[in-house]
């Protein structure tokens, strides 16, 4: 029986909340100590049971508990700076993405890992979950080049639009979200991206001046394959269409129906983020007369994870991860990979030229 990993908790708004509600249950894990700069730590803890350390600083509480493994969930402008303080405290990490705010901050975050020969998860959850891993299955049988079509607009207000501001005093909603999707492209085509354009509004004053909430991306990869990923935050969006995950290829289409989270209306909930609820594949087979041959096929799996369960997944996976000395270095990869294209995408936007990767 191995010991549990001792487990430092860094930021404990939404996702640091879940992931440490995900160690809380898992027994594997033990929690040595929640960190962060207001009192959400408190209200966690006591969510918890009050049974926790809770620090204001995080360089004191990597020295007072000595954690096997950190886990960030802070704003991206703090990831890269925590994250190699951890691997030089001996600490595996598990980091919520964005990697980190630059390219080359993910790519130091990388290497600090490699030099310290400790384990390196990227919270990327759609990756953890069943229906997404179905739907890029089912995407690759479609032929190439593909079309993808993919948004999350969220009418945020209340706590959700603090959360965006603060978001958006460091990255664009194409950035901090895009790297989900983007991801979800490059695993479904073997493609190499070769260039990206995008175009983006500020709607709002109250974000910085060189900022925008709400921008939407292309890019083009070298087999012609072609996607759109586009994503607004604040109270002024449309909850129209504000959950479009499509893609098409020469063999049909594939795409995930969320019935309920559109009727809901619910666009700034974390639950509709991930919630698939179904999957139509339709196939493009023809007749002699060119009418299709094959009714549409739909997919309706029963793992169907909510929000907090796919934390589970995560956190069972960077365990794994530990115990089992798996081999990250292509999900390390794919990790600045993503951020690369994001960033390249709101160079354009800020430029208005097409960018070569």
């Amino acid at each position: 029986m191995l010991a549990p990993i001792k487990v430092l908790v860094v930021g404990c708004g939404n996702m640091g909340a879940s992931h440490a509600k995900a160690y809380h249950s898992n027994p594997d894990f033990e929690i040595v100590g929640l960190v962060s700069r207001g009192d959400s730590k408190e209200r966690l803890n006591m969510e918890l049971g009050g049974k926790y350390t809770c620090f204001d600083d995080y360089q004191v509480a990597l020295t007072t508990v000595r954690p096997d493994a950190v886990c960030i969930s802070t704003y991206p402008d703090t990831h890269e700076e925590y994250a190699i303080l951890a691997f030089e405290h001996a600490a595996h990490v598990f980091i919520e993405k964005p990697l980190a705010d630059t390219v080359l901050g993910a790519k130091r975050v990388v290497d600090a890992a490699i030099r310290a020969n400790k384990k390196l998860v990227v919270g990327y959850i759609l990756r953890h979950h069943p229906s997404w891993i179905r739907f890029i299955e089912e995407g690759k049988k479609m032929g190439s080049p593909l079309v993808f079509r993919m948004n999350l607009n969220q009418q945020s207000q209340g706590y959700m639009w603090n959360v965006h501001r603060n978001l958006m005093q460091s990255l664009s909603p194409i950035v901090d979200c895009g790297v989900h999707y983007i991801d979800v492209m490059c695993q479904m085509t073997d493609a190499k991206p070769i260039a990206v354009s995008a175009i983006g509004a500020r709607l709002t004053n109250d974000i910085p001046n060189d900022n925008y909430n709400y921008g939407q991306l292309q890019i083009r990869f070298d087999d012609g394959s072609v996607g759109w990923y586009e994503a607004g935050w604040g109270p002024m969006m449309s909850q129209t269409a504000f959950f479009v995950k499509d893609v098409i290829g020469p063999k049909g289409a594939v795409s995930i129906v969320a019935n309920d989270a559109s009727k809901d209306g619910n666009s700034d909930s974390v639950e509709s983020h991930t919630k698939t609820e179904s999957i139509r594949v339709h196939y493009a087979d023809l007749d002699q007369e060119n009418k299709l041959v094959k009714a549409d096929e739909w997919i309706n799996l029963t793992d169907e994870p909510n929000h907090q369960e796919l934390c589970d997944r995560e956190q069972t996976f960077f365990r794994d991860a530990i115990f089992e000395d798996l081999d990250l270095t292509k999900s390390m990869a794919d990790a600045v990979s993503s951020l690369q294209i994001a960033l390249a995408c709101d160079e354009s936007v800020r430029t208005g030229d097409i960018i070569k990767l």
